[in-house]
């Protein structure tokens, strides 16, 4: 009991004031202290936790269907692109549960190189896979949009441009990665939310299009003269729209969250555990192309009729 109320004692004396806006802009300052605090271990354990009983299982899931589709077609070629954007993204998903459990695990240590290697490894991890969201609308909307162009692709070098843009994301967060271990400076939330702006804008452009095209069917198309949708055109903007909705969320609740917790009103603690709920958004972007890649599988229970 005695040791329960010292070290109490000394988290409280360590926190800032409440009002102390200097320690909530410095990053690794915030990221101490924060999680030195109950509610804040409390609020990303809970997260990691959800993510090791829920989200690992899937990602495990989806890459052992992926290497039986492989053993089975032996050639990347002949794979569907949407699936390969989504074993990347499980891939990166990964990297970021390992960093949330490094994170968990140096705040319970009290090891704060390993937390903040932790954490950080997470936050880039979870910004940049968003990028496989985007290429994944991006070959839905020049697969619908721009059909000739995208035959044209496939028979010359479609694998080759889609293997250098998947490479370049994975370059891109093995250097941010890099680069904010060794630097100071905290990059992460500007990254986190230009990104996050860059991702809305296309995928907005690529659902209006893919829309239009439903809507407005070209002369030639056998859809438009049996006034039928084309389901290749409708699951396109199926997929599309479940992206864009899965980021809108993600985006208007961080948004909510950082201005809260940046802002004057509330105490250190308080904007401590608005801060951290945020992490609860990214939740529904985890989800939305492994459930998708299950679904085109025929791997759910609602979808066995299709």
């Amino acid at each position: 009991m005695d040791t329960y109320v010292n070290t109490s004692s000394s988290l409280n004396a360590s926190l800032p004031p409440p009002n102390h806006s200097s320690n909530i802009s410095s990053p690794h300052s915030f990221l101490k202290s924060c999680f030195n605090s109950p509610s804040g271990s409390s609020i990303f354990t809970a997260f990691t936790v959800t993510n090791i009983l829920l989200l690992l299982p899937l990602s495990i899931f989806i890459l052992y269907l992926g290497l039986q589709q492989w053993r089975k077609q032996r050639s990347s070629e002949s794979m569907n692109p949407i699936d390969v954007f989504t074993y990347h993204m499980v891939g990166m998903e990964l990297i970021g549960i390992s960093g949330s459990i490094a994170c968990c695990c140096g705040a319970f240590m009290d090891h704060g190189m390993l937390m903040w290697v932790g954490c950080n490894s997470f936050a880039i991890n979870s910004c940049l896979k968003m990028s496989f969201h985007v290429l994944t609308c991006v070959e839905r909307y020049v697969a619908i949009v721009h059909p000739i162009t995208y035959m044209t692709m496939s028979k010359s070098g479609g694998v080759l441009y889609r293997n250098i843009s998947i490479g370049c994301v994975w370059i891109i967060c093995a250097g941010l990665i890099a680069l904010r271990l060794l630097l100071d400076e905290d990059f992460t939330m500007i990254l986190f939310f230009c990104n996050l702006v860059f991702s809305l804008i296309v995928i907005s452009f690529c659902s209006l299009s893919v829309l239009r095209v439903l809507m407005h069917p070209r002369p030639g198309d056998e859809s438009g003269k049996q006034g039928k949708v084309d389901k290749s055109k409708q699951r396109a903007f199926i997929t599309i729209t479940a992206i864009m909705a899965v980021l809108l969320v993600r985006f208007g609740g961080n948004l909510v969250c950082m201005a809260l917790a940046n802002s004057s009103v509330l105490s250190f603690s308080a904007a401590c555990v608005v801060r951290l709920t945020g992490i609860w958004f990214c939740l529904p972007s985890s989800y939305v192309l492994p459930l998708l890649f299950l679904h085109r599988a025929e791997k759910l229970c609602f979808n066995n009729k299709t």
